[in-house]
C-alpha cells in the first residue's frame, strides 16, 4: 500500500507557474541604474519597474499559495 499523495499534478502546475511568475517579476525589476553616480537616470521609475513587475510577482505568490492550499479531486 502506497502512502497518500499530498499534491496532485494540478497543484504542482500551479506551484511551478507561480515560481515562474515570481522569477519573471523580479527579472522585470532589474536595470535602470546609472553607470555614473552623479547623473540621475529617470528610467528607474518607468511603468515596467514600478507597476507591472510587482503585480506579476504578487500574482505568482498568490498562485503558489493557491497551489499549496487547494485540494483538487479527480
Amino acid at each position: 500500500m502506497s502512502p497518500p499523495q499530498t499534491f496532485k499534478k494540478t497543484n504542482y502546475t500551479f506551484i511551478l507557474t507561480g515560481v515562474f511568475m515570481v522569477v519573471i517579476g523580479y527579472l522585470l525589476m532589474i536595470g535602470g541604474g546609472s553607470d555614473e553616480p552623479n547623473i540621475f537616470n529617470p528610467e528607474i521609475f518607468n511603468f515596467k519597474r514600478i507597476v507591472l513587475s510587482p503585480i506579476i510577482a504578487v500574482a505568482g505568490l498568490l498562485a503558489i499559495i493557491y497551489g499549496i492550499m487547494k485540494k483538487f479531486n479527480k
